[in-house]
């Protein structure tokens, strides 16, 4: 067994990184990925499930920036950026919101400088770059993204964190979308350097509050000189430093009061309790069974954190107790990226977290006695301990049932090439696929060139961007292109369900659905944020295998706790439902 390692994420830069007119100037044959990807499927033997990346044909074709390309001098530069899967117009179609970065030092001549993206799904397979009208256009360190109607309007709102000031921006419900940060009590006076975030109700009044996961205190509004810039060394060679041996920062809790506006609860709550943290992503959903929502923190370097909540507006940090602090030996790791899931289908939500290189990332299998065991060994997800892991999610990419894994890779040092230590500044894709006897099998290298092309990618987001019931995925790929990461191939049967609360919050953020065809029963949860500060698909996605139909659909619903329950619901549709209404809603795919 190889032992964890025990150094922090750290980072150097090089201050005279290539512009984004450069990046544009490269050659064709870098850029058009889709001749190599098709002759790579042609020539591909293996599972009947394939992952083919189609970004560039789907009008996915501007890269991200983020730092310098070939040396990084300062921790901002490795960590990266997450993406969104999500429905801003509610027409049933999932768009694409890219978050994207700069370099520092850098001057951008006008209209080159890189901004945000918002990408409108076109329902034929391609999307339209919509950010000029929609408000959403940002330049800057933008992190960390997070879904959810915070004001019950029926239209989902986007959080967006930053090395620098975080954004709320309001749905406006006609395409566009409008910075209400101040307004809404959220606006900080300095700059900070935020990262995941998570929309939950804590409380159960039927708003959302805000989890916000801040990382170190490096200043924003400082510009850094070299001079400023010290140096580390990671296995003998001289990086960057960070993050241990530099200021944590503590996460923040806010308070919806429901008209609109939130307060800092953060001390109240408990949340900062533990003190400062080097935190990256946070997830809530009810981990312990109990009808309210828990929160767990992925954190860099330190013990990562779950607050168990007391029902009184309260939380307690657990996770040390709970088994999900440290790894099996009892070592702090560089979380990173969550994925939730009850992947043994024993009725509790298990974890997923990823780490850093020479580390294994952790599978903690849920006790349901208030405990997780770190199972990555025996479940077969150990196996892999050379790749920097960031995104992640559990899908049911060939819907036999069963929840899979996807980890997205790459390494934070672009000197690692250099040199001989057996890892590589980008890497593949890794899919471990769930044999339904609480083990994993590692079938990457089957699963298509969407999954072994090599890439230093960062945030991940899962869903069905072409409603045609495989899971897709989308991947932030540090200066490169976006993945689009299309499912085909042999799929067997599904069911997705669309949530929309009354009672409770409008996105239905909590709200938990049971499927049992035949003995076997299934759960999920909407969440809000997850991967690696990203935003999955907030529609539940039931693999079926060869069942035609759903014998039991169960909904409980956050707010009131109330159950709602569905028989004999036939296959491979999306439906809605909405709460209290008794009934669902098929989806019309040509509507």
């Amino acid at each position: 067994m190889i032992l964890p390692r025990r150094r922090f994420l750290g980072t150097s830069f090089n201050l005279l990184g290539g512009t984004l007119l450069e990046m544009l100037a490269t050659p064709l044959w870098k850029w058009n990925r889709s001749a190599r990807v098709e002759a790579a499927v042609a020539a591909s033997p293996g599972s009947p499930v394939q992952f083919i990346d189609v970004a560039q044909k789907a009008g996915l074709n501007l890269p991200n920036v983020w730092g310098a390309v070939d040396h990084k001098r300062v921790i901002i530069e490795t960590k990266g950026n997450g993406i969104a899967f999500f429905d801003y117009d509610n027409d049933g179609w999932l768009d694409i919101y890219m978050s994207n970065g700069n370099r520092l030092n850098t001057t951008w001549a006008p209209g080159t400088e890189p901004t945000t993206h918002l990408y409108k799904n076109n329902r034929d397979g391609t999307f339209t770059d919509v950010t000029e009208r929609s408000g959403l256009k940002r330049t800057g360190w933008q992190t960390g993204i997070c879904v959810g109607d915070y004001n019950n309007d029926g239209w989902d709102d986007l959080f967006c964190t930053f090395w620098g000031h975080n954004i709320l921006f309001r749905n406006n419900g006609d395409g566009t979308f409008t910075d209400v940060t101040r307004q809404a009590g959220l606006a900080q006076e300095h700059g900070r350097w935020g990262t995941g975030c998570t929309f939950l109700d804590y409380d159960r009044d039927g708003h959302l509050d805000l989890f916000v996961c801040n990382f170190i205190k490096l200043d924003p509004d400082k510009p850094l000189s070299p001079q400023d810039m010290s140096f580390c060394q990671w296995k003998g060679i001289p990086t960057m430093c960070g993050p241990r041996g530099l200021p944590g920062d503590t996460d923040i809790l806010y308070h919806n009061n429901g008209d609109g506006t939130f307060t800092d609860v953060s001390e109240k709550a408990g949340i900062l309790k533990p003190g400062p943290r080097y935190s990256i992503t946070a997830v809530s959903c009810d981990f312990d069974n109990d009808g309210w929502p828990d929160i767990y923190v992925a954190v860099d370097s330190q013990p990562s954190m779950m607050f168990q909540n007391n029902h009184d507006g309260t939380f307690t940090d657990v996770a040390v107790m709970a088994g999900c602090a440290y790894n099996d030996d009892g070592h702090e790791q560089a979380g990173m990226g969550i994925g939730i899931a009850d992947y043994d289908c024993d009725g509790w939500l298990d974890i997923f977290k990823t780490n850093f290189a020479d580390d294994t990332c952790d599978l903690y299998h849920n006790n349901g006695d208030g405990t997780f065991s770190d199972v990555s060994f025996t479940a077969g997800v150990g196996i892999n301990n050379n790749y920097v892991a960031w995104g992640c999610g559990f899908i049911d990419y060939d819907n036999d049932g069963w929840s899979d894994i996807v980890q997205v890779n790459g390494h934070v040092y672009p000197e690692v090439d250099k040199y001989n230590f057996g890892e590589t500044f980008k890497n593949p894709r890794l899919v471990y696929r769930n044999l339904g006897n609480g083990h994993f099998k590692d079938v990457s290298a089957e699963m298509g060139p969407g999954i072994t092309e090599r890439f230093s990618s960062r945030g991940a987001a899962f869903g069905d961007y072409d409603n045609d019931g495989g899971m897709d995925i989308l991947v932030l790929n540090m200066n490169d292109l976006p993945s689009l990461l299309h499912n085909t191939g042999s799929r067997q049967n599904w069911i997705k369900i669309k949530l929309i609360g009354t009672h409770c919050n409008r996105t239905a953020i909590g709200a938990r659905a049971r499927v049992v065809t035949g003995k076997h029963a299934q759960i999920n949860e909407v969440i809000s944020g997850g991967s690696v500060m990203s935003q999955n698909d907030l529609r539940l996605h039931f693999g079926l295998g060869s069942a035609e139909t759903v014998d039991v659909i169960e909904i409980k619903w956050p707010t009131t706790q109330k159950t709602e329950r569905f028989t004999n619901v036939k296959a491979n549709q999306i439906i809605t439902i909405r709460e209290g209404a008794g009934t669902f809603v098929p989806f019309d795919l040509h509507s």
